[in-house]
């Protein structure tokens, strides 16, 4: 990926232009010859961060798998616009994501990026199963931002990411210490099967609720920037 070629001051330049609210996202694309996803991206790290996020980067940015898998996901499942995976997932560019996206399409394996990872992308701790509960909770309550939980509550995003799913397939049970053995799906009661789908239907609802409410305080709080 090509280092941008944008100066910082012109990217202050065109957010300020686009905070005043005279000119449209489209017209400071054709008067500065940039893309409309590129001005999104500026708006997004400043707002994020402020001027630091505008800068660029002397080492490149690198990503574990399991990150990658699910901002692929992401799009290709879900159809999350491309500018919230990026804010979701931290990701430096749009066209990073979308480098994934051919690869994983074209069936090439998604690999750790590992040099320069940060520290919670990494570091892991022993957890006992209420706390695995709580943090699969938390990152479902807040859009599976997998990174925030990782940094909440002090542990890896691998970690975090593998109890979501365990999680999401099996509920409860599914992050209990494997030491105490969970049935496997074939020895199932027809009842016992009915119940787990219950279960995943309620988490599934409770999932879209609380990611509905935060749509609709993005929106409101994006209206009174306007």
């Amino acid at each position: 990926m090509a280092r941008s070629k944008h100066p910082v001051e012109m990217k202050l330049q065109v957010l300020h232009l686009l905070n005043e609210g005279n000119y449209t996202q489209k017209e400071l694309s054709e008067e500065f010859l940039v893309n409309e996803s590129t001005i999104q991206m500026w708006k997004m790290k400043y707002d994020s961060v402020g001027v630091e996020g505008l800068t660029e980067s002397k080492t490149w940015k690198s990503y574990p798998k399991e990150l990658k898998e699910a901002a692929v996901e992401d799009y290709l499942q879900k159809n999350l616009p491309v500018i919230r995976i990026l804010e979701k997932y931290e990701i430096s560019d749009h066209s990073v994501l979308k480098d994934w996206v051919r690869k994983y399409t074209s069936h090439s394996e998604l690999k750790d990026s590992g040099k320069g990872m940060s520290q919670t992308m990494t570091k892991g701790r022993k957890t006992t199963f209420e706390e695995r509960l709580q943090i699969a909770n938390y990152c479902l309550q807040n859009r599976r931002n997998y990174q925030l939980a990782a940094q909440t509550y002090d542990v890896s995003y691998q970690q975090v990411y593998q109890w979501v799913k365990k999680f999401e397939a099996a509920g409860e049970e599914g992050l209990r210490d494997r030491r105490g053995r969970i049935k496997e799906e074939i020895e199932l009661t027809a009842e016992e099967k009915l119940h787990l789908e219950i279960k995943r239907i309620e988490r599934e609802n409770e999932r879209l609720r609380a990611e509905n409410l935060f749509l609709k305080k993005l929106e409101e709080i994006e209206r009174r920037r306007r």
